[in-house]
């Protein structure tokens, strides 16, 4: 079997941040699986943020590092605004899951064709490159995975004792 090349493995972690089978518990999409819309608007407290938004901001950072990988301009993300997104707009809880994974193929397909001689190439203005923030995005789905895991024991525990 032949070694995989930097973009294949960069695919995989990514892939295996987001929706594939991992050793170390669920994914992003996982951890979104069975979350009805109410336990998504639910606030473990005020100011903190929901699973909702925490759904939202993970798709645009997938568009971020997207854009930063192809180089497109600002201004095509499918909501106003950037990084934290007010949730009370007219879309359903499905519709942010779907925004969610299709900001992840399009993640996928731009990596996918990314020059491998350019990985080490800045792609942002703090000069970070391009498999630096490649790995970070696959980092960034974890944190949140475990924010919305804790974030649903909280919701369960808090609906068991009312």
């Amino acid at each position: 079997m032949p070694e995989p090349t930097a973009i294949q493995m960069l695919l995989a972690l990514v892939d295996e941040a987001f929706e594939r089978k991992a050793w170390h518990g669920p994914t992003l999409l996982g951890a979104l699986r069975g979350v009805t819309p109410a336990a998504a608007e639910r606030r473990p407290a005020r100011g903190r943020h929901n699973i909702r938004e925490l759904t939202i901001h993970a798709a645009y950072w997938k568009y971020a590092v997207r854009r930063r990988l192809t180089g497109e301009k600002r201004g095509s993300f499918a909501l106003e605004g950037s990084n934290w997104f007010n949730t009370a707009a007219s879309r359903g809880w499905k519709d942010d899951v779907r925004l969610l994974v299709g900001e992840h193929r399009k993640l996928r397909a731009a990596i996918a064709a990314f020059p491998a001689s350019a990985l080490g190439r800045p792609v942002d203005a703090k000069k970070q490159t391009a498999a630096y923030t490649i790995r970070g995005i696959a980092a960034h789905d974890l944190y949140h995975a475990g924010q919305i895991q804790l974030l649903k024991k909280l919701l369960i525990t808090r609906v068991r004792s009312q």
